[in-house]
């Protein structure tokens, strides 16, 4: 297996998770139709987990309902994340898992924002959905090709981002705040539409993966981890766009 055509800069779909697959000669392979019924199933779940939490926030009107679930599904659904990367055999249990934390959490944070900006998350969601749709399009037209340069400089910006805000999050543990990136400057704006951005290309490289893994006759447990790694980046785009309508919303 060739590793250039196997990199994203998605951590759930790493070089290091395919060589770790072991192939017993006997199981089944995945296949696409496969993964996208899983990844269904992956939202549906999320779906119904948000709406457990924003039905809460909304029967009550009390911040204080949702930052006890905001919490668990952040914590639960990064556990349940490093569990299966590091065993990608167990993500026909452990994705539906992350899928309901992070429903928890994703409910709980658009239920606070919608307070705040009422239509914001209808909004964020058919941009989530509408780029999800318009990037498959682009990599299946051909209009994106997924090359090793293309890789190369979507997983660098992946990781430029990852440690911006990791550098943010440690440095807000000491009173230092980065306040032109999280607020509604034209710079953090700007700063939002690049990271969106960024998760939108990514969904192009788990587009690829997903092909070139039913391709090569992966599996039948990656649908179940493909589809997790697909969810990863959807849950980041929806967070990113809902940040960038934030902003633009506290102009007005």
């Amino acid at each position: 297996m060739q590793k250039s055509l196997m990199r994203t800069s998605n951590p759930a779909l790493s070089n290091r998770v395919f060589d770790n697959i072991q192939f017993t000669g006997i199981e089944s392979s995945m296949t696409i139709n496969g993964t996208m019924n899983k990844t269904g199933l992956l939202l549906l779940l999320l779906i119904l987990a948000a709406s457990f939490v924003w039905n809460k926030f909304f029967q009550s009107w009390d911040p204080a309902i949702a930052f006890p679930w905001i919490i668990a599904g952040a914590f639960g659904g990064f556990i349940m994340a490093l569990i299966t990367i590091f065993k990608p055999r167990s993500a026909g249990v452990t994705a539906p898992i992350y899928a309901l934390l992070e429903g928890l959490f994703l409910g709980g944070v658009s239920a606070v924002m919608e307070s705040s900006y009422p239509g914001i998350v209808f909004q964020a969601v058919l941009l989530t959905l509408g780029t999800m749709v318009s990037m498959l399009i682009l990599y299946r037209s051909g209009l994106i090709r997924v090359t090793a340069r293309f890789r190369l400089g979507v997983m660098a910006a992946t990781g430029g981002i990852a440690m911006i805000y990791l550098l943010t999050i440690i440095l807000s543990l000491f009173g230092v705040r980065f306040p032109f990136i999280h607020e509604g400057s034209l710079f953090g704006i700007g700063f939002s539409l690049f990271v969106v951005g960024i998760a939108a290309l990514n969904l192009v490289l788990d587009f690829d993966f997903i092909e070139q893994g039913a391709r090569r006759g992966l599996p039948k447990y990656m649908e179940w981890y493909s589809a997790f790694g697909l969810l990863v980046t959807l849950v980041w785009l929806y967070i990113e766009i809902l940040r960038l309508l934030a902003k633009l919303r506290s102009r007005n």
